[in-house]
């Protein structure tokens, strides 16, 4: 786990410098946009080719990683090289006829995807979509660059590639208010582009040889084209979800649906740097123990993930829910992004905020069942998400607005992983469950703990410095900067063992 934890360190920092970035460009955009239409049109046209691509390229992306392990121990490195170039080609001729088509019918899937945009914001939204969807090519792209590097021991490349992503779409926000905001769609493809670009060098370096193979017949794609096709009805029912919470939103007037996108990045910036980061280095180890049938490795890995996990995500989902005032006030409000932009979606952020804990373990339990090659226990939960979910947003939408759309993702996500963590069980058999449950105590405690000195302390300062943007965020760092310091003698008390393991990894981290 050592080596895990350092490369999952490495990721982290990496991911919080792009996400530093990400945060930048929302801002910029919040700046020069607020949650005007201009910002409601990208906010949605920005997502819907990975919307469209993820059902088939996330499939791939999960499955490439057991599957390459699968191929090399059978038949070798080179039949595993082959097996990757097959992949390759076919998923770009795929995403290419999926691109012109996305094109052809950008007005019908505005339509689907925002049934409450009509008049100068749909002719909007039809051609900043029609800009966008070659970005379906780059997304699968990418998607197999990623895994075949991770698979070769290089994770820093594929996390890094985001500075230049977001620095590309800053970019165009400055030359969309100049020269008009269709520039805004052309940076967000051109950022994808770059991405995929920047990539190729790295492959080449490990061992990566490109060759025109493509062949649907073949064995390692007929075994994935089996094992995809529950896996591809999950993440269809998976973006169900968002497609029903951002159709139901566009219904809610201007600057809603940009509100919850706001609130949503926000809590993607802890979901990238924490949760992905360590899913990244510990999925391809997780099919490795498969493969070897190691259970008990797998186990140990799945239960110190989702502890380490847990102590690291508690604490932020406490502070988030107090702070998300005077977080959403400092990083965005400014420029076009009023006061009422801020009061929506700190509500918004701490409603999302909630559900970080179930989607980041959820997560975890996921890549375990592929791992397995069991892909169909994913998607019958995932099925039951989508049905919670939107059963609690027709619910919640009429008295709590576009909060009640936050609000039921949260606890879908926390109905799903009770449902996945008994599945896992009853498939590997006892995984030590009581001790991921003793450290979920055990940092809700303490996060207790931290969350009165936090407040106690902001507001303390607050009186003193006032609310101007240095005087807040001196504040708001102090605050939070002492509630960590309180949070970690605590879970010290409680004698966490994976305080260890993270404390261990920051020091390997920093003496490399």
């Amino acid at each position: 786990m050592s080596k895990t934890a350092k490369n999952a360190v490495i990721i982290m920092v990496a991911t919080l410098l792009s996400r530093v970035l990400g945060f930048l460009r929302e801002t910029i955009l919040a700046n020069f946009y607020g949650t005007s239409m201009v910002a409601d049109v990208f906010v949605l046209t920005f997502n819907i080719p990975g919307l469209i691509i993820s059902i088939v390229g996330s499939v791939i992306y999960m499955m490439y990683i057991p599957m390459y392990y699968d191929t090399k121990e059978r038949l070798g490195e080179e039949a595993s090289l082959k097996f990757t170039n097959n992949i390759l080609n076919i998923l770009s001729v795929f995403s290419i006829i999926v691109s012109i088509l996305g094109i052809i019918f950008s007005p019908e899937i505005i339509k689907i995807f925002a049934i409450g945009f009509t008049g100068a914001k749909f002719d909007l939204a039809v051609k900043f979509l029609r800009i966008m969807m070659f970005g379906v090519l780059f997304l699968s792209l990418n998607k197999i660059q990623s895994s075949f590097l991770q698979v070769k021991d290089s994770y820093l490349p594929a996390s890094i590639v985001g500075v230049v992503y977001n620095l590309v779409i800053i970019l165009a926000i400055f030359i969309s208010v100049k020269y008009g905001s269709y520039y805004l769609a052309i940076g967000a493809l051109v950022g994808l582009f770059v991405q995929v670009i920047i990539l190729l060098p790295c492959m080449y370096k490990r061992g990566y040889k490109y060759s025109f193979y493509m062949n649907i017949k073949d064995e390692s794609i007929i075994k994935m084209i089996k094992l995809s096709i529950p896996m591809m009805m999950g993440v269809a029912m998976s973006q169900l979800n968002v497609y029903v919470d951002k159709a139901l939103a566009s219904t809610l007037g201007d600057g809603r649906l940009a509100a919850l996108n706001y609130a949503s990045r926000l809590n993607d910036f802890v979901v990238a740097i924490f949760v992905t980061s360590l899913i990244t280095v510990i999925y391809p180890k997780l099919s490795q123990f498969v493969n070897e049938k190691d259970i008990t490795n797998f186990k140990k890995i799945m239960v110190k993930s989702s502890n380490c996990i847990i102590l690291v995500v508690v604490p932020i989902v406490f502070g988030a829910i107090l702070l998300a005032e005077p977080i959403v006030r400092v990083l965005l409000e400014r420029g076009s992004f009023s006061h009422e932009s801020t009061i929506m979606t700190s509500n918004a952020l701490r409603f999302y905020a909630i559900g970080i804990i179930g989607y980041a373990v959820k997560e975890i339990l996921s890549r375990g069942f592929y791992s397995l090659g069991d892909t169909k226990t994913p998607m019958i939960n995932s099925s039951i998400s989508v049905i919670i979910n939107i059963i609690l947003d027709l619910i919640f939408i009429k008295p709590f607005s576009y909060m009640g759309l936050a609000m039921a993702t949260s606890i879908s996500y926390m109905v799903t992983v009770v449902l996945m963590f008994f599945s896992l069980r009853k498939k590997v058999g006892s995984f030590n469950g009581k001790a991921v449950a003793k450290v979920l105590i055990k940092s809700t405690v303490a996060s207790i703990a931290m969350s009165v000195v936090v407040l106690l302390t902001y507001d303390s300062l607050v009186s003193v410095l006032g609310l101007s943007f240095i005087g807040e965020c001196t504040s708001l760092g102090g605050a939070i900067l002492l509630g960590v310091v309180v949070y970690l003698i605590a879970v010290k008390l409680f004698k966490v063992e994976e305080v260890k393991v993270l404390e261990g990894s920051i020091k390997s981290f920093f003496s490399r």
